[in-house]
C-alpha cells in the first residue's frame, strides 16, 4: 500500500512539472531528486490540507516588495542601528519566521516586478530594462500575472505602491488582475524631479535636490512633450483616476495611505469565505525627501533620507502585523518581504548599503542578493536562517501552488519560477533550486550553480574569460580566479547550453517598442 501511495505521489509530481514548462537546469535537478521531491510533496500536501480544513479556505498571501534595500541594511542582516537604520519590526518578523541568506532578485526595479508578477526572467517577455516617464512600453498583455490567476481562483486581490510595469492605462494593475490598486507609475526619481523647482524657489523641501537642472514639470512638458503623472486609484472594470500629484511629499503620504488602506482591506476581508492576495510595493526607500517625523528617532542617521524612509516603512509594517493578529488570521496568512534589488550607490550617502560587492544594476552579489523574510505562524518554523537558494521568480509559482492554481500556469512558455512551498514549510535543505541565471538586460551576466558563481565577460580566446567565485567561501566576490575552477567550465557550459536550447524551443517575446529603457537597466 505504501508503495502505491508513493507511486501516486510521484506521478502527481511529474504531471505538475510537465504542466509547467521549467528551464533545463530544473528539469535536470528534478530528474536526480525524485525521491526528495515526492516526499516534500506529500508533507506539504498534508500541511496545507490540514490548514484548509481548519480555516475553510486557501491561505492569504501578502507579498511586500521593498525598494533598494541592501544585504546588510536591516538589523537582522548586521545592519539596523549599526547603519543608522533601526528595523525592530522586520527583525522580529525574521526571528519569528525565516530569514533567507541566499535570496536573489533581478538587478533593478522593473525587471524584479516583472519577475514577481509573471514568474519569468524579464528578457523572456521582451522587456529587459526600466520604464521611464513618457514610455509606451509595459508588461505585455499576453503575460499572465499571479494576480490574474489568484483572482480567477476567487481571491480578493489588491496592490499598493510602485507599479512600474507600464504607464499606459492598458498596463495598469486594475487591468492585470487586481480588484483595487493605489499606485504610482514610475520609480522614485521623477518624484524628486518634481521637488527641485520648489526646493530652490521656496526652500520648503528637506533633503538635497539631486536633479539640479530639471526645468520643472510645466517646462518639461513644453520642451519634451512628457507629462509627469501622479498617484492613481484603480478598480477592476472602472477607469482609473488620479488622486495625487507627483512630489516627494506625495510619496511619503502614499506610504501612510498604503498602510491605512491595507489595514482596512484586511479587516474587510478577514472574515470572508474567500482568501486575499495583497501586493505592497513600497516605494519610499528611494530619493524623495524623507519624513521629518522619523529622521530624529533614536539611532536614525538623520542625514540619510533613506534611513528615515525605512524607519517609516518599518513602523507601518508593525501596524499591518497588529491588524493581522487582531483579526485572528495570522496562522492563515503568509507574508514574504523582499527587496527588489541592492542599494543604489549613485546617490550615496542618501542610499541603502550592502556588505556585498556591487549594487543596483549589477549582477555582483550586492546588486542581486537581497534581504528576504517569510513569516507564517504555525506553518513556518521560527528562527530559521537557511542558506538554500530562492529567486524572485519563485514567488509567482509558490503563490500559484498555495492558491491551488498550478494547473493554470501557462505552459506555452518557460516559467523560471520554481514552487518553493516545501522550502517555506519544511525549511533548510528543501529548496528545489540549485542554480540562478543572472541577466542584466538581455545579457547573461553570471551563472550561479550550487556554490560556484561564474561571471561571463567574453570568450577570452581558447580559455573562457570568466570570473569565478566560491560564493560560500567568498560571498564578497573578492577573489575571482578561473584556474582553481577549471573543472567547472564544462558543467557550466552544459547548463548554459541547455538554457539556450530552451530559449530556442520557446523564443523570447519580441520587444514591441524601442524606448529609453534601451539605455540600460539603471534607474
Amino acid at each position: 500500500m505504501k508503495r502505491c501511495i508513493f507511486l501516486l505521489l510521484l506521478l502527481g509530481t511529474v504531471s505538475n512539472a510537465e504542466a509547467i514548462q521549467q528551464d533545463a537546469p530544473y528539469i535536470n535537478w528534478e530528474k536526480h531528486h525524485q525521491q526528495q521531491l515526492s516526499s516534500d510533496v506529500q508533507k506539504v500536501n498534508e500541511k496545507l490540507q490540514d490548514l484548509e480544513r481548519r480555516f475553510g479556505k486557501k491561505p492569504n498571501i501578502i507579498y511586500i516588495l521593498a525598494d533598494d534595500i541592501g544585504w546588510g541594511e536591516l538589523g537582522c542582516y548586521l545592519g539596523g542601528k549599526v547603519r543608522g537604520t533601526p528595523t525592530p519590526t522586520l527583525d522580529s518578523l525574521a526571528s519569528e519566521g525565516t530569514k533567507f541568506l541566499s535570496a536573489y532578485s533581478e538587478p533593478s526595479c522593473t525587471p524584479s516586478r516583472i519577475a514577481i508578477m509573471t514568474g519569468r526572467h524579464p528578457f523572456r517577455t521582451g522587456q529587459d530594462g526600466v520604464y521611464w516617464p513618457g514610455s509606451d512600453e509595459g508588461l505585455p498583455i499576453e503575460e499572465i500575472t499571479i494576480a490574474q490567476m489568484l483572482s480567477d481562483a476567487g481571491y480578493h486581490t489588491a496592490m499598493w505602491g510602485k507599479w512600474h510595469l507600464g504607464e499606459l492605462e492598458k498596463f495598469a494593475p486594475e487591468k492585470r488582475g487586481f480588484d483595487y490598486a493605489l499606485y504610482t507609475l514610475y520609480n522614485g526619481a521623477p518624484f524628486s524631479w518634481a521637488d527641485v523647482e520648489q526646493h530652490y524657489q521656496k526652500e520648503t523641501i528637506p533633503g538635497a535636490a539631486y536633479f539640479f537642472d530639471f526645468p520643472g514639470e510645466k517646462k518639461y512638458e513644453q520642451m519634451y512633450g512628457i507629462t509627469l503623472e501622479g498617484i492613481f486609484e484603480g478598480k477592476k472594470g472602472q477607469q482609473r483616476k488620479e488622486v495625487g500629484k507627483i512630489s516627494g511629499i506625495g510619496m511619503q503620504e502614499l506610504e501612510e495611505k498604503s498602510a491605512q488602506g491595507i489595514m482596512k482591506f484586511i479587516k474587510e476581508n478577514s472574515k470572508s469565505d474567500r482568501p486575499f492576495f495583497i501586493y505592497w510595493a513600497t516605494e519610499t526607500q528611494q530619493l524623495a525627501s524623507s519624513p521629518i517625523e522619523y529622521r530624529f528617532d533614536e539611532h536614525v542617521d538623520s542625514r540619510n533620507n533613506q534611513a528615515a524612509q525605512v524607519v517609516q516603512h518599518n513602523k507601518n509594517l508593525q501596524k499591518v502585523l497588529d491588524t493581522i493578529k487582531s483579526e485572528g488570521i495570522d496562522e492563515n496568512t503568509l507574508i514574504v518581504w523582499i527587496s527588489d534589488n541592492g542599494p543604489m550607490y549613485a546617490f550615496w550617502p542618501n542610499s541603502g548599503y550592502s556588505w556585498l560587492r556591487g549594487g543596483k544594476g549589477e549582477v555582483y552579489e550586492g546588486g542581486v542578493r537581497v534581504p528576504a523574510i517569510a513569516w507564517w505562524p504555525g506553518m513556518i518554523e521560527r528562527g530559521q536562517d537557511p542558506i538554500d537558494i530562492i529567486q524572485m521568480t519563485d514567488l509567482f509559482t509558490t503563490a500559484a501552488r498555495l492558491g491551488g492554481v498550478l494547473d493554470k500556469v501557462p505552459n506555452d512558455r518557460v516559467i523560471d519560477g520554481i514552487d518553493q512551498t516545501a522550502f517555506l514549510l519544511l525549511g533548510e535543505g528543501h529548496s528545489h533550486r540549485n542554480y540562478i541565471f543572472h541577466y542584466n538586460g538581455n545579457h547573461l551576466g553570471a551563472l550561479r550553480l550550487n556554490d560556484i558563481k561564474l561571471h561571463i565577460k567574453g570568450t577570452g580566446g581558447s580559455i573562457p574569460e570568466i570570473e569565478t567565485y566560491n560564493i560560500m567561501r567568498d560571498p564578497g566576490e573578492k577573489f575571482g580566479k578561473l584556474y582553481p575552477y577549471l573543472w567547472m567550465v564544462q558543467p557550466a557550459q552544459d547548463v548554459v547550453k541547455g538554457h539556450f536550447q530552451m530559449i530556442k524551443k520557446f523564443p523570447n517575446r519580441k520587444k514591441e517598442v524601442e524606448s529609453e529603457s534601451t539605455f540600460g537597466p539603471h534607474d
